[in-house]
Order: structure tokens, then sequence, then C-alpha cells
């Protein structure tokens, strides 16, 4: 953003006192607040500071907050002007929350402003546990809302942060969790560029995010948290960031224990801080008095570091008392208040997807008899995912469904399954009950205990990844047990941040709808949607590959044969695919070119008689796709609201970042030839074809 006079001057006010606060400093205090968990300087009028607390779905991790949908699911809404919304819902619930427990002395963790939010990693294989913490495969899409989140989070005050945003992990990780403290990993400078990289550079550069994270794992032999051509030479000289560095927590620890680039802690700071990292998760900085007296460091290389940290906390009001800080009376009743509620049930409606539907839905809410079972039904746990905070309401799918139905209509429930063991009775009501339901409505699928972060999936015994994407088999028997009793009627309800594998499930099943982790009103939006109080809108933001056997080596980070982008085959569901309750057609598509912008317009015509809100993709394929650039690429997308009945002409301006190829140089450029336009309901494949895909393509010449 170009700043005011005014705001240059209060800029320029702030970086000198900054420096007047680390001239002060003793060289242990200077050292002090480097570290995550920072001591206060009361000479000073500086407060203790712990710089790591989480926002990924709402202010997680310090009691009671608005739950989002995961973000895998807040991908799956296609909407960044609801992502921004969500962002700033977050940050205004994070500024009452930090008033409140500075009231009471309260310097805890997760009690601060700089959220170590949003996971931008690309999720490359479906099998990675973490995945469900991302917007998905695609680099625009992720880098669009990415940069939509973070804006929301800061606010829009030329000088003052509301909370300080964060991309995280910087750079090349998306698994396996087991490996990542001590992988090295050498991507292609055309993966680098092309799929690594653009996310984070949309965020630096469109968003100004304050705070970029290093990840566990190193690139080129260098760790992502002590590496020179990350944090220095791409992300500060390159890209022009301005903010501060954070590494992921015991990565630099890493540094020495993991990767074995360093013999001593001491020299482990060195490589951090010389690299341009500034504040580190965890302690290992402890060492850095050692690094000085070995002369790896010296007291001039601290300030350098500490200058973004002070302004950081000093764009956030809170280094020292600041009354000029807008977001200073931010009131506690905006938690968890009304509209916040409303916001997250509007984002879970949005974030669902459904993937079939032979015409069981939408539900009668007079239906006569109804059957709902599934482990995750009636808990509340399936809707969270991970990195989540705690609301004071949840509404279970359960709850939901029976919220919708009439008073004349006889509901049941049981569980029926376990989460992932057979079930030990040899007497299951569940099955009978199920069957003998003119509807049966089945909650199957992942949760936190399955997949998730090294240490959190206490069910999984490969650090919460997934070795297949199959579901355990004790739901799928339950599932199979069901249908050959029950000929029509069976609804399969999806849960979970990652793609499976819907083969069998698909042939089971009269409707699937993919839910994800829907948070706190999950339940109301699903039963919305379940009885045709909303249409769905939500799309795929990954490839549901069609047999997880037949993917690429988890360990291999090369892209081919990964995502909508490079894959030929193994499709089941492609990226941005999802129905609704009417159909869209798309045709007449047409794109105009000049020196200036490329612009492509379609016709939309929804002949149904519901109203639709469509996910209309642009994607481009460029000279040499499927060789020298990807199969082809989302260039632009768009919710599009149409009538029973009506047309739209909708138009769309192309990035010029989004028609480029990058070479094996990483050098991106505007290759001279025929480009082809695709509009379309989802990733143009044979697989979209067969499954009635509408699209409608365009081709133009372009000029270097």
């Amino acid at each position: 953003m170009n700043l005011s006079a005014t705001a240059q001057d209060r800029m320029a006010q702030l970086e000198q006192k900054a420096r007047d606060i680390i001239a002060q400093l003793t060289l242990d205090e200077k050292i002090s607040q480097l570290m995550n968990e920072t001591p206060g300087v009361p000479r000073l009028g500086i407060e203790p500071y712990d710089w790591w607390n989480e926002g990924l779905h709402g202010v997680g991790r310090d009691g009671r907050a608005t739950v989002f949908p995961q973000p895998i699911g807040l991908g799956a809404t296609f909407d960044p002007d609801l992502i921004r919304k969500v962002g700033d819902v977050i940050a205004t619930e994070g500024r009452a929350k930090y008033y409140v427990a500075r009231k009471n002395k309260n310097y805890a963790r997760y009690t601060g402003l700089t959220f170590w939010s949003p996971n931008i990693n690309i999720f490359r294989d479906p099998r990675w546990g973490r995945g469900m913490e991302t917007y998905g495969e695609d680099p625009y899409l992720t880098g669009t809302l990415g940069t939509a989140y973070v804006k929301g989070m800061q606010g829009d005050d030329p000088v003052y942060l509301k909370v300080a945003a964060c991309g995280k992990h910087y750079a090349v990780h998306s698994g396996p969790e087991g490996t990542r403290h001590s992988a090295n990993i050498e991507p292609s400078a055309r993966d680098l560029w092309e799929t690594y990289l653009p996310a984070f550079r949309m965020l630096v550069q469109e968003g100004k995010v304050e705070t970029i994270m290093g990840a566990y794992n190193r690139v080129y032999g260098e760790s992502c948290s002590g590496s020179k051509f990350l944090l220095t030479d791409v992300l500060r000289k390159k890209w022009g960031f301005k903010g501060h560095v954070v590494s992921d927590c015991g990565a630099v620890t890493d540094i020495y224990a993991g990767h074995k680039i360093a013999k001593t802690e001491a020299e482990a700071c060195a490589i951090a801080i010389k690299a341009g990292l500034n504040v580190e998760c965890g302690n290992t900085f402890r060492a850095m008095k050692e690094a000085i007296d070995q002369h790896l460091l010296t007291e001039a290389d601290l300030d350098h570091a500490l200058l973004p940290l002070m302004m950081t906390r000093l764009k956030l009001g809170i280094l020292q008392k600041d009354d000029e800080c807008p977001y200073n009376h931010i009131s506690e009743d905006v938690i968890c208040s009304e509209p916040n509620i409303q916001l997250s049930k509007q984002a879970a409606v949005e974030s669902m997807v459904l993937l079939k539907n032979n015409g069981v839905l939408p539900l009668k809410k007079d239906i006569h008899t109804l059957f709902v079972t599934g482990a995750g039904a009636a808990d509340a746990f399936w809707l969270m995912g991970n990195y989540f905070g705690i609301s004071n309401r949840y509404c279970t799918y359960l709850q939901g469904i029976v919220s919708k139905v009439s008073n004349g209509t006889a509901v049941n429930y049981r569980p029926g399954v376990l989460e992932s063991a057979p079930t030990r009775n040899s007497i299951n009501w569940a099955v009978d009950e199920a069957a003998g339901a003119e509807v049966t409505i089945i909650v199957m699928g992942n949760n936190g205990n399955l997949e998730g972060e090294e240490g959190e999936a206490i069910d999984s015994d490969t650090r919460g990844d997934r070795v297949g994407i199959r579901l355990p088999e004790s739901q799928m028997k339950f599932l199979r047990d069901i249908r050959a009793l029950k000929k029509s009627g069976i609804v399969v309800v999806l849960t979970g941040g990652s793609p499976v594998d819907m083969r069998e499930i698909s042939e089971l099943a009269d409707a699937v709808v993919m839910a994800w982790y829907p948070g706190q009103e999950g339940g109301y939006a699903l039963g919305d949607l379940l009885f045709g109080d909303a249409n769905f809108s939500g799309r795929l933001p990954v490839t549901f590959p069609a047999d997880g056997d037949l993917l690429p080596d988890f360990e291999d980070y090369s892209m081919r044969g990964r995502t909508y982008k490079y894959m030929t085959d193994n499709i089941f569901y492609p990226f941005g695919f999802g129905l609704t309750y009417g159909k869209v057609e798309y045709s007449g598509a047409q794109v105009k070119t000049d020196k200036r912008k490329t612009t492509v317009t379609a016709t939309l015509s929804n002949p149904s008689e519901c109203p639709v809100t469509e996910v209309a993709q642009v994607y481009v394929s460029a000279p040499g796709a499927g060789v020298s650039a990807p199969l082809q690429q989302l260039a632009a997308f768009r919710r599009v609201k149409l009538a029973p009945g009506e047309t739209q002409v909708v138009s769309f301006d192309i990035a010029p970042q989004q028609m480029m190829t990058v070479d094996e140089n990483g050098d991106s450029r505007l290759v001279k030839g025929e480009y082809t336009f695709t509009v379309s309901a989802a990733a143009p494949s044979a697989r979209s074809l067969e499954l009635g895909v509408s699209m409608t393509s365009a081709k133009a010449y372009i000029k270097k």
C-alpha cells in the first residue's frame, strides 16, 4: 500500500522508537527478546509477551471463541470476500481476548496478538495429515484466499495492525510428518517457483503479511529456518518483505540435532540469525551469548534481528502504551456474538460439497422415518479439525438434522460403528434400524484422531499421515452391511480434511456430501443443505484420486503426477468439482487480449427451478502444456448467483502471472503461442467430461 505522508511520518517515528528501545537493552535482554516466550522489561514499560498464538480457523487454544470451518473447508468456498470477513472476526475476537487477559495479568501462551496463521502450504499429496490446515492443492487459490485472510486479520489501518498474521510453513513443506525434522528436499526450480512459492509471494507482496514462519525441513541443504536463500535472497531481497521471520517450533534445534548442519547450539544460533531469522519458537537461542563469545555473531547482528520484532509490537500498539492505536477499545462482547456465529454458519454452508445425488436430496421435512448413524454423528470433536478454539456452543450433525424435521417424524440414532476398530458385538441393531427407515444418514470419515500433525493424531501409527486414502475397514463394512439390506435412501456424510477413496462409497450411497471439519455450526449448516433450506455451492479444493495405491511416492516432492495441474489419470473427483440442486450450463466463451490485459467471458445459464450459486472457474493451458508447462492452471474464479431460468454473461480479467511459464531456472515468462482458456465447473479432464461437468473454451494467440 502507498502510505500517506502522515502515515509515513508515524512509521518513521515508530522505527526510531524501536531503535531507541533496542539501544537501551542489555545483551541478556536482547537475547531474551529473540525467543517466543519473552520476559518483560519493567524499566522500559515492556510487559512479558509470548509470540506463539494460533488463529487457524478461530482464536485457537485460548478458551471461548467462535470456531469456523477448518481451512480445507474454507478453501472449498472459493470465496475470498467471506474469508476476509472470517479473518476480521478472528482478529476482533483476538483483540478483545488479549485485553481481558492483560487486565488479569495473564501473559500465557496463546493470549497474544501474533497469530501463526494461515497455513499456505500446497496440499500436494492427500496422505499428508496436515493437509486439512491448508486451502488445498492450487497455488493461485491458496494465495488468493490466504491474502484475503491476512487482510482481514491485519485490518486496513495504514500504520497499525489489528493482529499480525503469519504465512507458514516456508517452504516446500507438506509431509511426511515422520521425516520433517531431518528431510532435505531438492525440488526442481520449476516446481519451486511454479508450485511451492507463489502463495508466499502473494501474501508478501499483495497481503503485506507481517510474519513468515520457516519450516522444519531443509531445502537445497539449508534448514528453512536458517536458509539465506529463502529468508534473505528470496523473501527480503526479491519480494521486499518488511516484517519478521519466526522459526517453526524447535526448528532451530533441528539445525544441529536433526539436520546435523551445525555441531552445537551456538553454531545453530549463528546460522539462523545470519540467514535472516528474527525470533525462535523454542529456546536454542539461549546459546546466543556463547555464539557471541565465539565470534560467530556480534551484538549488531542481534540488533538487526530485533528491529523487525520491535516494529511488529509497536505496530500492534502493545510494546509500550500507545493511545494512537485504533484497536485499543474492542469490547469482549464481540466474542462468540450472534453475528460471528452466523458468519461461522455461512462459512460452513458454503464449504460443504455435494459429490453425488441420485435424487434422494433434498429431504422432505415431513419424512416419516429417518435414521441417523455413524461414529461422528453426535460427536462435536468431528466438527473441529485441529488448532481449534473452544466454543460455548456446538451443533453436531445429529442435532442439525433433528432441528429440521417435523414433529411428526420418527428420528432414531445409534453410533452403529466404532471410529477405526471392528465392532465386537455380533448383534448390531443399528444395521436393521438403518435398513427399515425411509432414509438413513451415515456420518463417516476421518477425524483428528486419525489424521493431523505429528503427535496429535493418537489413532494413527504414522504420526498423523495416512498410509493410503481408504477409510477404516470398520466404517466401510458398516456401510456395506446397511446397503445389503437397504436398496435406496442412503445418504453418506463424509468428514475429514483430505481426499478419500470414493469408488466403493459412491456405489453404495445414493447421495454423498463432503462436510470436512465445518466448525461449531456444522450441524445447522448440514441440516439446511440436506433439507433444501440452502443450496450446495462448495467445490473441491483438492483432487480426489481414484486409487491411492497409484499415487507417486509420498516422499517425492516432484509435482509430476500430482494435483489437477499435472495429473492425466487416476482422477475420481476433479479439483473444483461440486454439484448443486440445479444445473448450470456454460457456453459462448470468448477471449480478448492486448498489451494491458486478457479478458475471458462466458455465458452461464440456470435452466433449473431453483436458485444456484455457481463457482465459475477459468483454466488456462499455455503453449507446451503437459511438457514445459502444467496441463492447465486455475487463472480466475468467481461465485455467480443465478435465479431460476436466469442467464448471465460473466467476465474475468486474467492476471498475467497466471499465464506465465516457469523455466528450469525459475524465471517466469510469457511464451509466444496459442493459449486455451476454459470456463468450467471443474478442472478440465477426461474424468470431468465423464461426470458431465459443463465447460466452454476459447483460444487466443499471444505474441511476446
